[in-house]
């Protein structure tokens, strides 16, 4: 009994769980920022090909 009584009130290692809980929110809160904007900077890159592609052809 005294062994579980230790082993309940002993804190060794919660920093560690607490620093990957931590992790892991901000690893999934980038992931959903950079599916969110991929759209946006694929309309970017789009519309800068674009100007680009015109810019040639006007100057030949």
């Amino acid at each position: 009994m005294t062994f579980l009584r230790n082993f309940w009130n002993d804190e060794q290692g919660q920093d560690l769980i607490e620093y990957t809980l931590l992790l892991a929110f901000v690893a999934l809160a980038s992931a959903a920022l950079f599916i969110g904007a991929g759209g946006s900077v694929s309309k970017i890159w789009t519309s800068a090909n674009a100007q680009l592609a015109a810019a040639a052809t006007s100057a030949s």
